[in-house]
């Protein structure tokens, strides 16, 4: 699900959301990945690498940096990117983690991220939703729904990863 706000002014905030789904994956499950600040590297894809450079893992103040590619949008090229994110907050009964990007080589100022896991039903199934929003300054020579795209995109991939996983541990063949 893609949502986006851009106002006209081009001082105003860029602002989204994207969705994703895990129906084989409880709340409970999907929220101890996402949790997990220093390791995103294990679920989104282009990521290579994720860990912290300051402070505990998952304590508010902590940073982790990361690095991969960037995912391509339009047959474009990817690109090596880095970014330093320091965690603001972490609500473990909202299952709500809101972080920040204090250094990066990606362009995106005053960037400010939150990741929300939720219970629903998929398919008859109980599931998951992780809703991402972020907000930004708007970035010169970039679209926002390209911007959004890319976002969603990653987020699919890792909500799949993340549903494989919890269901193969959750096989009773695994």
């Amino acid at each position: 699900m893609l949502v986006s706000r851009m106002e006209k002014d081009p001082k105003e905030k860029w602002e989204g959301k994207v969705s994703a789904t895990l129906r084989n994956a409880l709340a409970k499950q999907t929220w101890e990945l996402v949790k997990d600040f220093f390791n995103l590297h294990k679920w989104f894809p282009t990521l290579a690498t994720c860990y912290g450079i300051h402070g505990s893992n998952g304590e508010p103040g902590c940073i982790r940096y990361c690095s991969g590619s960037s995912i391509p949008s339009d047959g474009a090229d990817q690109r090596l990117s880095w970014s330093k994110e320091r965690l603001l907050a972490i609500d473990h009964d909202e299952r709500t983690i809101v972080y920040e990007i204090v250094e990066s080589n990606i362009g995106f100022n005053s960037y400010r991220s939150t990741m929300k896991v939720s219970p629903m039903a998929a398919d008859g199934h109980d599931g998951s939703l992780i809703e991402w929003h972020f907000s930004l300054d708007p970035i010169d020579g970039w679209v926002m729904q390209d911007l959004i795209a890319k976002y969603d995109l990653g987020l699919q991939r890792m909500a799949a990863k993340m549903d494989h996983h919890i269901h193969s541990a959750n096989s009773p063949n695994a």
